[in-house]
């Protein structure tokens, strides 16, 4: 038997490392946006500041494992094999669960979902006890979970949501109208004070929260507490006079400092403080097996008092959990998806939302302007002006298809944010309040997001839709977690060591499928067959940058039309629901490709109208194409799905030998694109004329069959809808077609594009 908990005990280990991979790369969102976001400092700086703040909060952790082994439940009361069986839950499940958002893109705590696993959990075997007892009841419940605790948690939850939100909106306000967004001559004349200021809050979050959980927080314990307001005053004076030298006499923007040590303090106190979310589990049980094998009892005799023991984590550990944790910020892709949805969320320019509006964001956005426009009335026609000119953002002058060279927002938002998700963190550690560090920064940055206006008209409902999805995931942690560990615990109870080796083998299945779909899908988003936008200000360069977006087109229509008739001609629903998922992602590019009309004709001089109506027409005649595709696709999957009548034998001939000249046509321009050989466009719309024809003649003959012959009402709507829209289709590509053909001058030679480096 002994055997078997040691096999546990390994098992856990190699859970722990996959955890750390997968909680890295979930909160790598807490203390990487603001210096990504800003663009400050380079890629590579940030990452190395990181680094260091997360490898040296790891090595001096210490101590800090006490919400594992007595926080939630009480260790007394449990036997060595029941908290075996507890532990072993928790890890399978917090890595399924973690790995499950990083997936999405969603940042979600690894707090919560740690204090909520070993919840449920607990709970279950505490149940278990419970109803193999002569003696106690559902009431002697409370004894075996530490209620007080979890419900603190929850409360400091709920609070830290609200409060960072509000308080960050507002701090982001005042500093906006203080500052503005041409802050160049104010920071030269108040830049050493808010220097002063976000540092001074910054060094004090860094030895409040992120040293408070170090072996060396004691030797300081009495010089820091009781002298905060002492410390605090002094640290002011100290960093303003600095931050004055630094800006006047060394000529450098403090700005900048206060982001590199913001990065660095919160990359600490994540380190160092919820490095017990990932190890904090197997580092309990480990101690737990050696207490017991020291005892020499029974594994169902043994009680887990041991468990309330402090006991100190061994230094090795901690340096390879270090290293594992600054080897997955580096190489995780996940947790770049992650950072990307805060960035998008908060990003002061508009652009691709990631997220889709619904009721409730259109109705705090309807309710909130009118609550805004009331009581802008309501405000002297003086100061309304004065206000909303310090909210005036600079016009640069950069092409939207090169957006990834501007910063998602300014270095005063990103120093706002790290300023006053320290501070936050800082006041609930001298408070002993529990909260989520991600819960804070992300609703610190929608605050500050809100306040600086980066939520207009154009954005709000989709950037709203995006934070309450956001919270909402955050609530799901919670319930997800509780009843997914309460599940597994019972499962390994039943089930013994047989459920807990199927159980590993089931989550290392999930994960690595997850990790192919991810790997395919970003494989999918970086594929040469996405659609790409022109920069060129002349017709003969918008038609030679295009090429390759028609080219595209032609390809993707002929893959997706052909895949809808030969689905319905063999009711294959399987093949049906992968065309709807072609043609949805082929609408969303060519949506993107008009949403950039605008950033397109912003860059063009008076001499180049003629390249912007060109643009517009090439853009609408694909938005035609795609919404009869679209129509094509939706209703071939409506009509199997609904299980309906197959279509007639020769009506399935007819569509299929429309099908083989739709997919010449297309197999006809996507080449002719490719080489750029425009002047085989004429001999393409002559030989295409008849296809016009031949559809036109299956109407009429259907018109025939149907007086005559035909039953079903719902496959003679279905014939007609696709041969109609085919014909759409049809004279969507040769208008596009013809479009390119009259515009294009041979005599004029191609443009040479310059590569554009996107590597962000």
């Amino acid at each position: 038997m002994e055997n078997i908990y040691l096999l546990m005990i390994v098992a856990l280990a190699v859970l722990a490392v996959a955890d750390l991979v997968v909680g890295v790369s979930n909160d790598a969102v807490n203390f990487l946006n603001s210096a990504i976001g800003s663009k400050a400092i380079s890629f590579r700086t940030i990452m190395i500041v990181a680094s260091i703040g997360i490898f040296v909060g790891a090595v001096f952790s210490s101590g800090m494992m006490e919400v594992a082994r007595k926080g939630i439940f009480v260790p007394e009361q449990f036997m060595f094999n029941e908290i075996m069986i507890i532990f072993m839950a928790v890890m399978i499940t917090d890595i399924l669960l973690l790995d499950f958002f990083n997936t999405l893109g969603m940042p979600t705590s690894t707090t919560v979902s740690i204090v909520f696993e070993l919840l449920g959990a607990a709970v279950v075997m505490a149940l278990i006890k419970v109803s193999t007892s002569e003696t106690e009841t559902l009431a002697d419940i409370s004894k075996y979970i530490n209620s007080d605790k979890a419900l603190m948690i929850i409360s400091g939850i709920l609070l830290s949501v609200v409060i960072a939100f509000t308080i960050g909106a507002i701090v982001q306000y005042v500093s906006r109208l203080i500052f503005s967004f041409h802050y160049n001559e104010k920071m030269k004349k108040f830049g050493f004070l808010f220097g002063g200021l976000a540092l001074t809050a910054i060094t004090y979050f860094i030895f409040m929260k992120g040293l408070k959980g170090t072996p060396y927080y004691k030797d300081l314990k009495g010089l820091l507490e009781g002298n905060e307001l002492l410390i605090i005053a002094g640290s002011f004076v100290v960093w303003s006079l600095f931050s004055y030298v630094y800006m006047n006499i060394i000529k450098k923007n403090i700005l900048v400092l206060v982001i590199i040590i913001g990065t660095f303090g919160l990359a600490l106190a994540f380190s160092g403080n919820d490095l017990v979310n990932f190890i904090g589990v197997p580092m309990a049980a480990y101690h737990s097996y050696e207490a017991w094998t020291a005892s020499g009892m029974d594994a169902s005799a043994y009680s887990m008092g041991a468990l309330s023991e402090k006991v100190p984590t061994e230094p090795l550990l901690l340096f390879i959990a270090g290293a594992i944790m600054v080897l997955t910020l580096w190489f995780s892709k996940k947790a770049k998806r992650v950072t990307e949805t805060e960035i998008g969320l908060s990003r002061q320019d508009e652009g691709q939302e990631k997220f889709q509006p619904n009721l409730l964001s259109r109705t705090i956005v309807r309710s909130a302007t009118k609550a805004s426009q009331a009581i802008s009335h309501m405000l002297p026609e003086k100061i309304r002006v004065k206000i909303e000119k310090q909210f005036e953002k600079p016009v640069i002058n950069i092409r939207k298809d090169k957006d990834y060279e501007l910063p998602a927002f300014d270095m005063i938002r990103a120093s706002v944010n790290l300023m006053i998700a320290g501070v936050l963190i800082s006041i609930a550690t001298s408070l002993k309040l529990p909260l989520s560090t991600t819960y804070v920064t992300f609703m610190v940055a929608m605050g500050s997001s809100l306040a600086d206006r980066a939520w207009g008209r154009e954005s709000a409902v989709y950037r709203v839709a995006g934070v309450f999805n956001v919270i909402g995931g955050w609530f799901f942690t919670a319930f997800s977690a509780f009843v997914a560990a309460a599940t597994m615990a019972y499962i390994i109870y039943i089930g013994g060591p047989a459920a807990i080796a199927i159980l590993l083998f089931f989550a290392v299945v999930l994960l690595v499928r997850n990790y192919v779909n991810y790997k395919k899908a970003s494989k999918e988003i970086k594929a040469e067959d996405s659609l790409k936008r022109s920069e060129s200000s002349s017709i003969q360069g918008v038609i030679e940058e295009s090429a390759d977006n028609i080219a595209t087109v032609a390809k993707r229509s002929n893959k997706i039309f052909s895949s809808a008739i030969t689905g319905l001609s063999k009711e294959d629903l399987k093949e049906l629901k992968k065309c709807k998922k072609g043609i949805a992602k082929l609408s969303a590019e060519v949506d993107e490709l008009r949403d950039s009309i605008f950033y397109f004709i912003k860059n063009l001089d008076e001499s180049s109208v003629g390249a912007s109506n060109f643009y517009i027409s090439a853009v609408g005649y694909l938005q035609d194409m795609t919404q009869s595709l679209e129509y094509i696709g939706k209703t071939n999957y409506k009509h199997v799905n609904n299980n309906h009548k197959k279509l007639k034998f020769n009506q399935i001939k007819d569509l299929l030998e429309i099908q083989k000249q739709i997919t010449d046509l297309f197999d006809k321009i996507e080449t002719t694109f490719n080489d750029r050989s425009f002047e085989n466009i004429e001999q393409i719309l002559d030989n295409e004329k008849g296809l016009l024809e031949n559809v036109s003649e299956k109407i009429q003959k259907q018109v025939s069959r149907t007086r005559t012959e035909e039953s079903s009402p719902k496959n003679t709507t279905l014939y007609f809808g696709l041969l109609m829209e085919t014909k759409d289709l049809i004279n969507a590509v040769m208008d596009l077609l013809e479009l390119y053909y009259k515009e294009h001058d041979s005599s004029v030679p191609a443009p040479k594009l310059e590569e554009v480096n996107e590597d962000k």
